[in-house]
Parts: structure tokens; sequence; C-alpha cells
């Protein structure tokens, strides 16, 4: 006799229960709470008292669902839409595959002789520190040292695209939230949904929905992971001008585009700019993670250390990570650098 037995017998669902219990032979405990009887079997202790969780319930009342039943039934339902999904999310995920695998060609087909004095130039364009563009050079030189040129210059370029991607369409979201109170309200569980779902729960449905072997599975990832802190940052700045500011704005009757565009925005770029640093940081640390799913880079190095046991291969690829994560952060934080200054001086 299970524990909930009296409850389902109190309320007078037994022959609900006993309609949707199975025909199939009774199961051991069964057969002992019966030959024991009635009374041995129900007294339980309320130290021993099990939670009503489903299969607790499941014990007394047939017809009540199972834990399995439920998990079996998501992924019934899932597989149920996959393929009506694929039909609209193909199309519109297809040009992400493209760009990746264009960007990928790009970075490792060129020369090294060429690459590397093109990613000097981004770099003094981005920080106007000499500095900066040094350190990144003796970063590159490293890696390359130890023969991790070409997975550095993958891993980059998985980095460039999600983050531009995330950038793209991360601060006209900002910009929406920061005009509505309602919108705003809607979007920020989402993005709290976003910021604590565990990074491997991303990959879940999107192998069930892609193939392993198309770069978007990895991209997609990458840029739901990261493109939470460029929204919120992006509504917090423009939320965050003076109201002084946009009173006089008001004033010289300048229009709601003339104001963000010339105003809010320039006003609110530092913390914008702050919010792509840490999306940066954060496309770095998914782009490992999805080396599980053939994303390229110093992720697959690290994947093979732990699974072959290869302490050597993995800490050199895991130091190789930290340092491009510390000249990425560099650049970006000097570029924030630039910002503020030039604001200062305003």
């Amino acid at each position: 006799m299970a524990t909930y037995d009296g409850l389902f017998d109190t309320l007078g669902l037994r022959d609900w229960c006993d309609g949707g219990a199975s025909d199939g032979p009774m199961s051991m405990a069964d057969l002992l709470a019966k030959t024991q009887g009635d009374d041995k079997a129900g007294a339980t202790s309320l130290r021993e008292l099990p939670f009503p969780s489903l299969d607790a319930l499941h014990d007394a009342c047939g017809a009540i669902p199972q834990s399995r039943d439920l998990t079996s039934g998501l992924e019934a339902g899932f597989l149920g839409i996959r393929d009506a999904l694929r039909v609209v999310v193909d199309p519109l995920t297809q040009p992400l595959s493209w760009a990746l695998e264009g960007m990928l060609n790009v970075m490792t087909g060129t020369p090294w002789w060429i690459m590397v004095p093109i990613l000097m130039l981004i770099t003094w364009a981005v920080s106007r520190s000499w500095k900066i563009v040094g350190f990144v050079a003796l970063v590159i030189a490293g890696l390359a040292f130890v023969d991790h040129y070409e997975v550095a210059m993958q891993t980059l370029a998985i980095i460039f695209v999600c983050a531009f991607i995330c950038v793209l369409i991360g601060v006209p979201i900002g910009i929406a939230m920061s005009r509505s109170d309602r919108l705003q309200n809607i979007v920020t569980p989402i993005l709290d949904m976003l910021q604590t779902l565990p990074p491997f729960v991303y990959l879940i449905p999107l192998i069930f929905l892609f193939s392993v072997t198309e770069p978007k599975l990895y991209g997609i990832a990458v840029i739901l992971y990261a493109i939470v802190p460029v929204v919120r940052l992006t509504n917090l700045g423009i939320r965050l001008v003076d109201p002084d500011v946009i009173e006089a704005a008001d004033a010289f009757g300048m229009t709601k585009r003339q104001k963000l565009f010339g105003v809010q925005i320039p006003l609110a770029l530092p913390n914008i700019m702050a919010g792509v640093n840490q999306t940066i940081m954060m496309s770095l640390a998914m782009v490992v993670i999805a080396s599980m799913v053939s994303a390229p880079g110093l992720g697959i190095l690290v994947l093979r250390g732990i699974r072959n046991l290869e302490l050597g291969t993995g800490l050199v690829a895991g130091l190789g990570i930290v340092v491009l994560a510390i000249a990425l952060d560099r650049v970006t934080k000097a570029s924030l650098a630039r910002i503020d200054a030039s604001q200062a001086k305003r």
C-alpha cells in the first residue's frame, strides 16, 4: 500500500485512480504490502514521509503520470514540431553559417604575414595605444610559437562574427526597451532566463534542430548566451541619460530620431561599450563549450585534453584562451577609455 493511498480514498478518487492504473503485474512492493497487512504497510513515520512528487503520487494513483512521462512527453512534443521549426528557422539562420564559414576561411586562409598586420591595424584604430598593439602582437606571436596560430584564428573568427551579430541585434533591442516600459517588462524575464540558463542547456535543443556539421549550431548558441550584456547595458545607458539634457534637446525642437542619435546614444556609449566588452568575453567562454558540437578553435584542444587525459595539451590551450581573453579585454577597455576621455573634454 502506497503512502498517499488514504488521500485519494478520502477524496473519493479511487475509481479514477484504478481506472488509470495499468493492468500489468503487481510489483514486489505491493505484494509484500498486501501480505503484511494494510495497517503495517500504511504506517509511515513523519520523518519517512516522502514529498508528494509525481512518482510518489503515482504509486498511490496510477492515473497520475510519472516524472519520466513528463520528460518523454516534452521530448515527443519537441520532436513533433521539429520539422516545422526547421522550415522556418533554417532559411533565417543560413546566413549565419555563411558568415562563420567565410570568416573562418578568411582568417585561416590568409597568410600570417598579412593577417597579423591587419589585426595590429585594427587594434591601433580601436585603442590608439602602442602598448596595446604590442601586447596583442606578443599574444599572437606566443600562440604561433606553440603552433596554436590556426586554432587561435578560428576562435577569433567565431568571436568576431558572433559578437558583431550580438551588437547588431542587441543594441536596437536595448534602445527599444529604453523607450517602452512595457517592452522592458516583457524582455527582462527572457534576458534573465538566457543569463541564468547553464551553457550546456543551450546546446540540447539545437542539436536536435540542426546538423552537428552546420556552423549555425554553435553560432546560435554563442549568440544567445552572449547577447544579454549588450542589451541590458544599452537599455540602462540610455535610461541613465540626464533628464535635463533631454529637456534641453526638446527645447531646441529636436525630433526623437535626432535626440537618439545626437544625444542619447553618444552619452550612453560608455555603457554600450561596456556591454560589448562583456559580450565578447561571454562569446569566448561559450566558444570553448561549443567545441563539444564541432566548434573549431582552441576549445577543441581543451576538449581533447579532457577526453584523452592529455594534461599538457589541455593546459597550453587553456592558457592560450586566457591570454586571448586578456588581449580582447584590453582592446575593448582601451576603446572605452578613449570614449570616456572624449566625452570628458566636451
